[in-house]
């Protein structure tokens, strides 16, 4: 099995130390699912929902990337990283669900699945906060990372 990388032998919380690690090109890919009602759906005009706070996927999008950015500030012993790339889809399943992928990628020592995360996350919901207005039974759910290359291990969904 396999140990926890953020907990030292004497249990106490810690960042892992990557440097003697050699940088590699690595990507993550999460996804988050949202579940509007068929009201809020009705309202969708051109694969897009306009709110009087903006366009709702536009705004999502911008927030998931600005999150993506800053999930070290927001993830205690999560290292700082210098994105070389972010990227959020919004797209409606064909079960009338919003799927966000975001996806990450750098060339590092470390992983960017928390980034790919967070960011999937934090467009979710941005889409929530701009359409509770129209209705509170609104579902987030299965955030979870879809795949990673690059470092140790690759993982595929």
């Amino acid at each position: 099995m396999n140990q926890l990388t953020h907990i030292d032998e004497a249990g106490k919380a810690t960042m892992v130390d990557v440097g003697a690690k050699t940088p590699t090109k690595r990507s993550a890919t999460a996804r988050a699912i949202v579940c509007l009602t068929p009201e809020i759906l009705q309202q969708l005009s051109g694969g897009e929902l306009h709110t009087p706070k903006g366009s709702v996927f536009q705004v999502a999008i911008i927030a998931g990337i600005m999150a993506a950015k800053r999930t070290s500030d927001l993830i205690p012993l999560c290292h700082p990283l210098g994105m070389d790339n972010c990227t959020i889809d919004i797209r409606l399943n064909e079960q009338n669900e919003v799927v966000i992928t975001c996806t990450a990628a750098i060339t590092a020592k470390t992983g960017i699945e928390m980034e790919a995360l967070v960011g999937a996350s934090i467009a979710a919901l941005t889409i929530y906060d701009m359409c509770k207005a129209m209705s509170h039974d609104i579902v987030v759910k299965e955030i979870m990372l879809i795949e990673k290359t690059g470092g140790k291990n690759d993982f595929r969904r």
